[in-house]
């Protein structure tokens, strides 16, 4: 987006000195719930940053044991839809449009071919997603809660929530208007899909892939 020229700034620029922050930086965009979805789309960042009733949510940066974990789920219903369903599975950075002033970006999403056809927008919804949890308690209130709200009223089918810290996958399935819990599995068990009777993810391995290593048999 372009940035507003000095002269159109509600505010005075704030003397700063070497070794401030730059808060004179803030001024050339919006306020927190001002911003639009326009305003939005057009940041240019290699940051995940994800539009929350005209907020913006900066996510952690993931560590090399997120991604890892990430990666091994991808590939894992990648290969399975591509064998056995229609549709694509993507990852993060994806921005996902949920409902009007609402953009997530899930780190797995699996959508059907209905949502792909436009391959130059952000789709509107997905049928599963897939979060794994980062470390500290605003990231865990972000996937159990706030995210579980905006994905049920988006309509998402399936959750999954993969937790590497309490190491347990809890897969919700839309029930109605609600979410119910299918299951919580953990290291032993494999965690299994409602949308996908005969997908299934080993628990054990998947947390394992985060270490590098292979699960303990």
């Amino acid at each position: 987006m372009s940035a507003p020229g000095i002269e159109d700034l509600a505010e005075p620029m704030l003397p700063s000195k070497r070794g401030d922050p730059t808060w004179n930086i803030a001024l050339f965009y919006p306020r927190q719930g001002e911003w639009t979805e326009a305003q939005y789309l057009a940041l240019d960042t290699n940051r995940l940053v994800e539009l929350v009733d005209g907020c913006l949510e900066v996510l952690p940066m993931p560590t090399l044991f997120h991604q890892a974990i990430v990666r091994f789920l991808f590939e894992l219903l990648n290969g399975f839809v591509h064998a056995h369903a229609t549709g694509e599975v993507f990852f993060a950075p994806l921005r996902i449009r949920l409902f009007a002033g609402q953009i997530r970006e899930p780190d797995v999403a699996y959508l059907r071919l209905a949502r792909t056809r436009n391959r130059h927008e952000p789709p509107q919804g997905a049928d599963l997603l897939m979060e794994v949890v980062s470390p500290g308690a605003e990231n865990r209130e972000r996937d159990y809660e706030v995210k579980r709200d905006a994905y049920r009223r988006a309509g998402v089918q399936e959750y999954w929530i993969v937790d590497p810290q309490e190491r347990r996958i809890t897969v919700l399935t839309l029930d109605g208007n609600d979410y119910r819990v299918h299951g919580e599995f953990v290291p032993g068990q494999q965690a299994t899909s409602v949308m996908f009777p005969t997908f299934a993810v080993d628990v054990a391995a998947a947390f394992a892939a985060g270490e590098g290593t292979a699960p303990a048999q």
